[in-house]
């Protein structure tokens, strides 16, 4: 298993939150340090991720206590005083609820983590950390919500972007340093990561990229969805700040939208929590409570839903409707070596491309027990031809994007075979 830094280990007890009767002091206090240190792993206890996973976020194991932090409905709490100020709104301070699912995936991740109302709400607070006229390096091949986040942005004046292929390691640090078309010389304020990218299953040197941004001053986010917090932890591959929209692998059945954003300092996560407070993009009661039930099971299902993975897109490769397999689990594949050193397996996220758009069409229409519907990371499968989508240029136009879900793997390979053989 990859470690979590030692680095990024905070010196106070973490992963439990106070316990929860009438009310819980989570929910009264204003935040302080000790609050947004909630989230990381303590050197006394250095248990595995798929530990963590299962433990981090408990109430505090008392007599009596919930083994599961309560559903807290509120919008507002009673009044303290001036001498014992206490959170009066969620939107200012949150609610155990929240609490609770920052502290474990921030365990995970091995820093501070803050949930939003979608992944896409985390993005923006993480984009609007960067001063107005700042210079954003964002891969070509990466989230087309992000993508269109940050054109419309730069289009209103706000920043400044350049793409790169992130697979070209040389090229990506150049344009960080300030060789981008549009940087006049000027470093990158942003280097915005993927690894592996959507739809591509591209992989990127993380280590690498992230001392580029290091030492030109930018920030750098790694939105780390696809591999998930058990499969790579890029603060401890130097990464300022990590991103995850939990409506996919973390809440794992399609039911919720969240977005959680990890950073690896306090002053960040300050920050970070700042604006979901003034942005009003805070977590649903109900969302942040499944998500982080997702999150309990998620060592079980990546785990079947990854070996799958690696059975389908080996058999994929030899099927001769098949034109190419994107799966850094592959030997052949150009970021397996890069996936092998930086990641925890290769995924549950495989691509593979067909002969052109009406054939990925056909494939898409003949599949029974595969979901053809957009998202990613549920225990259900689900397959999408991405290049139907405006902002998706850059994609070959029979590529379907596949993500694995726990479904026996036999079932899987005989709808995909039939589905093939049909179109």
């Amino acid at each position: 298993m990859l470690a979590l830094s030692n680095a990024l280990i905070a010196e106070l007890p973490t992963g439990a939150v106070p316990a929860t009767r009438s009310p819980p002091p989570a929910t009264r206090r204003r935040p302080s340090g000790a609050d947004l240190d909630r989230g990381r792993m303590t050197a006394a206890s250095p248990r595995r991720p798929e530990t963590i996973a299962v433990t981090a976020g408990r109430p505090t194991a008392a007599p009596g206590e919930p083994l599961n932090v309560p559903l807290v409905l509120a919008s507002n709490f009673r009044a303290g005083t001036p001498d014992a100020p206490v959170t009066e709104y969620s939107r200012d301070g949150g609610t155990a609820t929240w609490h609770a699912l920052e502290a474990a995936v921030g365990a995970l991740e091995g820093g501070i983590a803050a949930a939003f109302a979608s992944g896409m709400g985390a993005a923006t607070a993480l984009l609007d950390l960067v001063p107005v006229g700042a210079r954003v390096v964002v891969p070509t091949d990466s989230y087309s919500g992000v993508r269109a986040l940050l054109f419309d942005g730069a289009a209103l004046g706000r920043w400044n972007v350049d793409q790169v292929d992130i697979t070209d390691t040389a090229a990506t640090v150049a344009a960080v340093a300030g060789a981008g078309s549009d940087s006049s010389g000027r470093p990158a304020d942003l280097l915005w990561l993927e690894s592996p990218t959507n739809p591509l299953i591209d992989v990127a040197d993380l280590t690498a990229l992230c001392r580029a941004g290091r030492e030109a001053g930018a920030l750098v986010v790694v939105d780390n969805t696809f591999a998930t917090p058990l499969g790579q932890q890029p603060l401890t591959l130097g990464a300022d700040l990590v991103l995850h929209s939990a409506t996919k692998f973390i809440g794992g059945h399609s039911d919720l939208l969240t977005g959680i954003a990890v950073a690896a300092s306090r002053d960040m996560a300050a920050r970070l929590v700042r604006r979901r407070q003034l942005a009003g993009a805070t977590p649903g009661a109900l969302e942040a409570f499944l998500a982080l039930r997702g999150l309990r099971t998620l060592p079980v299902r990546l785990a079947r839903a990854q070996e799958s993975a690696g059975v389908l897109a080996a058999r994929l490769l030899e099927h001769p409707a098949v034109e190419r397999v994107r799966y850094p689990g592959l030997a052949d594949d150009p970021g397996h070596a890069l996936a092998a050193q930086q990641m925890n397996g290769f995924g549950a996220m495989l691509s593979f491309e067909v002969s052109g758009a009406a054939a990925a069409d056909a494939v898409c229409r003949a599949l029974r027990v595969v979901t053809n519907a957009t998202s990613l990371g549920g225990v259900e499968s689900t397959i999408e031809r991405r290049a139907k989508l405006a902002g998706q240029e850059h994609i070959p136009p029979g590529l379907l994007r596949f993500s694995v879900g726990v479904e026996h793997v036999e079932d899987l390979w005989d709808d995909l075979s039939a589905a093939l053989a049909a179109g």
